[in-house]
């Protein structure tokens, strides 16, 4: 993402993201990270879903955007986000929140620098039949 996440709190529902740098290549997920939906409807022509995600000890999401918004709670661990500028535009430990803006020049990595896995409950708000994320080149950082 270009501009900080913020952090906010939607009724029952909160976003989590985390961004980490690579090359210029689409870069997948780290071995391990998992997703699973919890539950799903479609509104007219948006889809919301309520997943459980989770990144193991020294895996990230791989560089990516969203198609919609994506509320999110931190409920362990420690998330860091990383922008496409390569600077950390959060690090949000349990109980943090957090929303991911759409759009592909919200480019983001999620990484878990921390000792525990890190699972986040997220609501994904996209249009019909979108992915849940579409894969990006890492923007030239230092790090995956």
């Amino acid at each position: 993402m270009r501009k900080p996440l913020r952090t906010i709190t939607a009724g029952a529902l909160t976003v989590t993201a985390v961004l980490v740098c690579g090359t210029a290549r689409a870069t997948p997920p780290g071995p391990g990270v998992s997703g699973r939906t919890i539950s799903r409807t479609t509104i007219g022509h948006t889809d919301y879903t309520w997943r459980e995600v989770t990144i193991p000890v020294g895996q990230g999401t791989g560089w990516h955007y969203h198609d919609g918004p994506l509320y999110g709670i931190i409920k362990q661990g420690t998330l860091s986000h990383f922008d496409s500028t390569c600077a950390s535009d959060g690090v949000y430990p349990q109980g943090s929140t957090i929303l991911e803006p759409a759009g592909p020049g919200n480019i983001h990595l999620g990484q878990n620098l921390g000792c525990t896995p890190v699972v986040l409950d997220i609501l994904y708000v996209l249009p019909h039949g979108s992915p849940f994320s579409e894969d990006a080149p890492n923007p030239g950082c230092g790090f995956q």
